[in-house]
C-alpha cells in the first residue's frame, strides 16, 4: 500500500478525539487551555501518516445534535453521560491544527461524522480500479468495521492511542465469527448496541444474533422464514414476532448511510504541501515542542524545516527545557 502512495485516509474525528481525551493524562498551556486532546489526536493523526504514506486526507466532525437518528428515535443516545466541556472546547483547536497542515474538513447538519465517512469511502473505495488507490479510515469506534470492504480498511484504537490495529474484511470476520463486515447492521438489528442505546431484539443475545444473520443473512431472510419449518426455537420466534418493529428501526439507526448530500471530489481531498511554519507556530501556541522535528510532509518524510526548527528551538536553556519537559510528560 505505501510504494506507491496510493492512499484516501478519512478521519473518524470526534471519535479520535474521544478516545484521546480519556486516554492522556490531563495537559494544558501555559494560559490553562486543556489540550491533551489535541495532542492524543495528533499523535493518531501523525502515526497514521508515517504508516500509510497518504495523497489525500478528509476529516469528517460532528455537528450539535439533532441527527436524523434522533428525529427516528427519540432514545437514540440518550443513555450517553453529560457532555465533557474540558473535551467539546477542544475541538476547535483541533480543526485549526487540521487547517494547518491543509486537511480538508467535511461535516453536514442532521448526519454524524459516520455517514460522512461512509459517503466518501464508497464514493472513492469504488473509483479504486482506476486509481488503484486504497481508501483507509483512522477511528477510535468500531461502528465504521461495517464499511471496510475490498477496497477499504479500518484502521482502529484498541487502548488508549499507541495500540492500533488495522482491519481487512478477513479480520472482521474473524471478530464476528463470520459475518461479513456489510451484515453488521444486520447484527446490531437484533443485538442492539448498549453505546447508542440502540434496542435491538430484547432476549436475543450476541451468539443468537450471529447465529440467525449467518443462517438467513438479512433482517428480510430472517423473517421470511419465521413462518417456515427450521431450527429457530419458539421463544426466540415469538421474540422476532413481537419485536419486528423495533428490529428494522434499529437497523436503519446502525446502518451508516453512504448517500449524504456532501459534494466533494478526489482533488479536494488532495493532500498538499502546506505552510510548515504556520503549523510550527500553532503546534508551539499549543506547547507541543516534542511534535515540531516530527512535521509530516507530504509525498516524503523531510527533515530540513523540522530539524532546523528544532535545532533553533534547543539554542536556548528555557525551550530546551520545555521539550524534554515534554518528552518526560509523555
Amino acid at each position: 500500500m505505501t510504494e506507491e502512495r496510493k492512499c484516501l485516509i478519512i478521519i473518524d474525528s470526534n471519535s479520535v478525539i474521544h478516545r484521546a481525551y480519556h486516554a492522556l493524562p490531563p495537559l494544558s498551556t501555559k494560559k490553562g487551555e486543556m489540550v491533551n486532546a489535541v495532542y492524543g489526536f495528533l499523535l493518531v493523526f501523525f502515526k497514521a501518516i508515517k504508516e500509510f504514506h497518504p495523497d489525500h486526507i478528509v476529516a469528517a466532525f460532528d455537528l450539535p445534535f439533532p441527527t436524523f437518528r434522533h428525529k427516528k428515535f427519540k432514545g437514540y443516545k440518550a443513555k450517553r453521560p453529560p457532555a465533557i466541556k474540558e473535551l467539546y472546547d477542544q475541538i476547535p483547536r483541533v480543526k485549526e491544527v487540521l487547517r494547518a497542515f491543509n486537511v480538508l474538513i467535511l461535516e453536514k447538519q442532521g448526519f454524524e461524522a459516520d455517514d460522512i465517512i461512509g459517503t466518501v469511502s464508497q464514493k472513492f473505495s469504488q473509483e479504486q480500479k482506476k486509481s488503484k488507490r486504497d481508501v483507509v479510515i483512522l477511528s477510535g469506534d468500531s461502528d465504521v468495521l461495517q464499511l471496510v470492504n475490498k477496497n477499504t480498511k479500518a484502521f482502529l484504537l484498541r487502548r488508549g492511542v499507541k495500540d492500533t490495529i488495522l482491519y481487512d474484511e478477513k479480520l472482521v470476520k474473524e471478530k464476528y465469527q463470520g459475518l461479513n463486515p456489510s451484515q453488521l447492521d444486520e447484527f446490531k438489528a437484533l443485538r442492539g448496541d448498549p453505546s447508542d442505546n440502540i434496542p435491538g431484539v430484547k432476549g436475543i443475545g450476541e451468539k443468537t444474533a450471529i447465529r440467525l444473520i449467518k443462517q438467513f443473512n438479512t433482517l428480510e431472510g430472517l423473517y421470511s422464514n419465521l413462518g417456515k419449518e427450521n431450527d429457530i426455537s419458539q421463544n426466540i420466534r415469538l421474540k422476532l414476532e413481537q419485536q419486528k418493529e423495533q428490529a428494522f428501526l434499529s437497523r436503519e439507526l446502525a446502518q451508516i448511510k453512504r448517500d449524504v448530500p456532501v459534494d466533494v471530489s478526489l482533488e479536494e481531498c488532495f493532500w498538499k504541501d502546506y505552510d510548515q511554519q504556520k503549523a510550527a507556530s500553532v503546534l508551539e501556541d499549543l506547547g507541543f515542542y516534542s511534535l515540531i522535528p516530527r512535521l509530516p510532509v507530504p509525498g516524503q518524510q523531510k527533515e530540513d524545516f523540522c530539524e532546523e526548527k528544532f535545532k533553533k528551538e534547543k539554542k536556548t536553556k528555557e525551550a530546551e527545557e520545555r521539550f524534554k519537559g515534554n518528552l518526560r510528560l509523555w
